[in-house]
């Protein structure tokens, strides 16, 4: 287990990442709150012809999968954050790209497993009617790993020039 002093320094030394946490998890949240309060009342704004805000509660995961599945989808976003906090050395070793995704990954996944535990569901609300309704966590985590993605594919392509 770090000691307090290890998990200052590695605070301090990551201020502005732990801070575009901060911010992304403030605007889930304010816009998750303005959706369940505003939307699901007053009903859908339509922004255009292809982009709505649309409040929906999903119970489940991506694209409609796991309906009804808030348990076991805790339990996955656990894991998550979890992979994400023991796993920080590998991820960081990418590069700064890297650790930016695996913020957004994490930030994600906090953002989601707190409308889960309380709420139940998860609060969606971004729809451009040709994709499956989202929210801003959800955003972070498909940026996120799309960004660490690269990274590891960028370091698998950088071994296999250096052989």
């Amino acid at each position: 287990m770090p000691s307090l002093s290890a998990a200052r320094a590695w605070a301090s030394t990551h201020r502005g990442m732990l801070v575009l946490a901060a911010v992304l998890l403030f605007v889930d949240r304010l816009t998750k709150v303005w959706a369940l309060h505003t939307l699901a009342k007053e009903g859908p704004v339509v922004l255009g012809k292809y982009f709505w805000l649309n409040y929906v509660e999903n119970t489940g995961a991506a694209f409609g999968m796991f309906h009804n599945a808030n348990t076991l989808l805790i339990g996955v976003m656990l894991l998550i954050i979890g992979y994400i906090i023991f796993s920080w050395k590998e991820i960081a070793q990418y590069g700064p790209w890297s650790q930016c995704g695996g913020i957004l990954v994490l930030t994600g996944a906090l953002g989601n497993l707190y409308d889960r535990l309380t709420l139940g569901f998860v609060v969606d609300f971004l729809d451009f009617r040709v994709w499956p309704v989202f929210n801003v966590a959800d955003s972070c985590i498909t940026v996120g790993a799309v960004l660490i993605g690269i990274c590891l594919l960028g370091a698998l392509k950088q071994k296999r020039e250096e052989k």
